[in-house]
């Protein structure tokens, strides 16, 4: 394995940083109410005469969910505690939310490790106050962050001890709808590699330091300033963002987010928990929460099947059917059968990385096409046995029109293989029109356990068919062919992070017909209109370095079809791009890790 030189933070923008390297019946009982309103009967009482088996809405959150409040005792130790389990447990199975109460506490560093999500239960993240740190850093890798995956912070203000929160993440580790009263460092103490990640509905007053994070997508926020960048970092609707200048500095800067509407969260009103739905935007810029109440919905946990691990497919079904939405408490959950989700408006939210997978080749979710579906907030693992898809929005040969109320999909990830053989021939499936994909970690392992090219085999990463689809901030990576494929008329993308499959083991493997390797992003040929806007591919072929990829990025040569502000990187020299999209730009060569880059295409 190469090691690359770690420079001086003023020199940051030359660094390569891999972590690869090294290692219906009750429809109107569950439909929301505006907040501020009183709340609806329970889905139990509003719904038809129970049936002896019903199942009941509401109840215990369970063992790993802990929450506390401002005389909670020992609140540092616990927190501590956690963290010893979690800090280096990449492919374990403990699973934890660490919620807050509203309130002010002092003095408190919460050290966050793998599927731990900390968050605030109040409306907005001023309710709940913490004089102290939310912190993730990489000592337990050696001061590399390039694998602190799977971890979350949501809804809380932060006064770091030191004006500086430090936030060195990689990839699924969403920081969202958080107020940070001074700094955020996104790159580990010691400044060592870092590939990262996401900022949503945030307001950071002081400055954000990227320093060594090679990538970073923020949406919807606020900061006060930005420091610098290493090869591409991505705003939309960001107050104070750098202005645009890819490739010099690689900024790519949106005025505003064309289509948003923030994940589904869990606070209190009072002593009843309920989930807060937020109100969808168009021209989005800045939070949502800055001028007061956010806007939006909300619904009472009654309305909610609040699920354990150990529940069956079955049963989630069944409250489905029942008219109950899902609330997925941490763990992890084996399907016999996929979850079917056919109630428009319906939530299906997870805490602390609750985690599906499916057993037996089945698809581990499925949803009509109706309106306004929210998933949010689970990770989906493939089985031993191959699964055609592993997510599916809509039906295939779905066109009903959701301009109005799409559905969502948000801190939803996928994993094929790491913490055990996986397969799955297409992870996510796209059908419904208008859908929303914000923020995802597609990965097809490259470490761990139950890793080679055929042992978790998975041919196709994302597969969009429906039309007038969006993603913001979307990240696949190492499928053994084409990571992304859209066949959508109007689909956009805004920032996208992929690497070729390392482990290839020869020029024949990845052989696409006449051409060398299957592209990244792969518009099809009938698409007439696509955009897309900060995209970037990098391979690092270490098996065989000879490969020879032909470019990142594949489209229909047609002035419908635009990319703004692509790049491609061979790392190290192991197997170059010829092209960055079709035959335009520059390859790369030789092993200094510089992007090759196109500002606009066509």
């Amino acid at each position: 394995m190469p090691h690359f030189p770690m420079d001086s933070p003023d020199s940051v923008r030359s660094l390569p940083a891999r972590r690869s390297v090294l290692g219906a019946m009750a429809a109107t009982a569950a439909s929301p109410t505006l907040l501020g309103l009183s709340s609806p009967a329970s889905a139990a009482s509003a719904a038809p005469v129970a049936q002896p088996r019903a199942l009941p809405g509401g109840g215990d959150l369970g063992p790993n969910v802990i929450v506390f409040d401002p005389s909670t005792s020992g609140i540092q130790a616990k927190l501590d505690e956690v963290f010893r389990q979690q800090e280096s447990a990449q492919f374990g199975t403990g699973r934890y939310a660490l919620l807050f109460k509203p309130g002010t506490y002092n003095g408190l560093n919460a050290q966050l490790g793998f599927y731990t999500s900390i968050a605030g239960l109040g409306l907005s993240p001023d309710d709940t106050a913490i004089n102290g740190d939310v912190t993730v850093d990489a000592g337990w890798f050696n001061g590399n962050a390039t694998q602190n995956f799977w971890r979350s912070a949501e809804n809380l203000a932060l006064t770091p001890v030191s004006g500086t929160d430090r936030w060195a993440v990689a990839q699924a580790a969403p920081f969202r709808r958080m107020h940070v009263r001074g700094g955020l460092d996104l790159a580990p103490t010691g400044y060592g590699w870092a590939s990262g990640g996401y900022i949503a509905d945030s307001r950071i007053d002081g400055s954000v330091g990227p320093y060594s994070q090679q990538q970073w997508y923020t949406r919807d926020s606020s900061v006060g300033g930005w420091a610098n960048a290493v090869w591409n970092m991505v705003f939309s609707g960001v107050q104070g963002a750098p202005a645009q200048s890819f490739p010099n500095p690689p900024y790519t800067t949106l005025d505003t987010t064309p289509v948003s509407r923030e994940k589904p969260f869990l606070y209190l009103n009072g002593s009843e928990y309920r989930v807060f739905l937020p109100e969808r935007r168009t021209n989005a810029r800045g939070t949502t929460w800055g001028s007061g109440t956010p806007r939006g919905t909300s619904l009472p946990l009654t309305q909610f099947y609040v699920a354990r691990p150990g529940v069956t497919a079955a049963t989630l079904n069944a409250a489905l059917t029942q008219g109950l939405h899902l609330l997925l408490t941490p763990g992890i959950y084996h399907l016999d059968q996929p979850i079917q989700v056919d109630r428009a408006g319906t939530v299906v939210l997870g805490l602390g990385y609750a985690t599906l997978i499916p057993d037996n080749g089945v698809t581990a979710l499925r949803t009509a096409d109706v309106d306004g579906v929210r998933l949010a907030g689970f990770l989906i693992d493939a089985g031993p046995v191959n699964s055609s898809t592993l997510l599916e929005v809509g039906p295939t040969g779905a066109s009903a029109s959701h301009s109005a109320n799409p559905t969502t999909v948000q801190d939803v990830f996928i994993r094929i293989g790491g913490a055990g053989a996986g397969k799955a021939t297409t992870s996510m499936v796209i059908n419904s029109r208008h859908t929303i994909i914000d923020h995802t970690w597609v990965w097809r392992a490259d470490h761990g356990t139950g890793v080679g090219w055929e042992t978790n085999r998975a041919d196709y990463g994302i597969r969009v068919n429906g039309d007038d689809v969006l993603a913001t901030g979307l990240f696949v990576e190492h499928f053994n062919k084409y990571d992304v494929q859209w066949y959508g008329q109007r689909g956009r993308t805004i920032f996208f992070q992929n690497e070729k499959a390392y482990d290839a083991p020869n020029q024949a493997a990845i052989q696409n017909g006449n051409v060398k390797g299957y592209a990244a992003y792969k518009v099809a040929d009938s698409v007439t209109t696509h955009e897309g806007w900060g995209l970037g591919s990098y391979c690092y072929y270490n098996v065989d370095p000879t490969i020879v990829q032909h470019n990142g990025f594949a489209a229909p040569n047609t002035p419908g079809v635009k990319f703004h502000d692509l790049l491609v990187v061979s790392l190290g020299g192991q197997g170059q791009y010829e092209h960055v999209v079709n035959e335009t730009g520059a390859p790369t060569s030789g092993t200094s890790t510089v992007p090759s880059t196109v500002a606009s295409y066509p």
